[in-house]
């Protein structure tokens, strides 16, 4: 596995051990939010470099997108 790939999964394994722990999900209920959202499909697209980005970072991507049913990029 390149390093890409291995740091793709490495946040995707945080986002779901976040959603468990903030929002009491299952796992199998994590993953499936986290694998239909819009951003997964950022994070796997390498072009956006997404991937260099802090768990966190795209934990709050993730969880805006959940309530807002889109990506929103915040202002700074």
């Amino acid at each position: 596995m390149d390093i890409k790939k291995e740091l793709i999964e490495g946040i995707i394994q945080e986002l779901v051990k976040f959603l468990c722990e903030d929002k009491s999900f299952t796992i199998e209920k994590s993953m499936n939010m986290i694998y239909n959202s819009l951003v997964f499909d950022k994070l796997y697209d390498t072009e956006t470099g997404l991937y260099k980005e802090s768990a966190s970072y795209v934990y709050e991507l993730l969880i805006d997108e959940l309530n807002e049913g889109k990506l929103i990029q915040k202002e700074q």
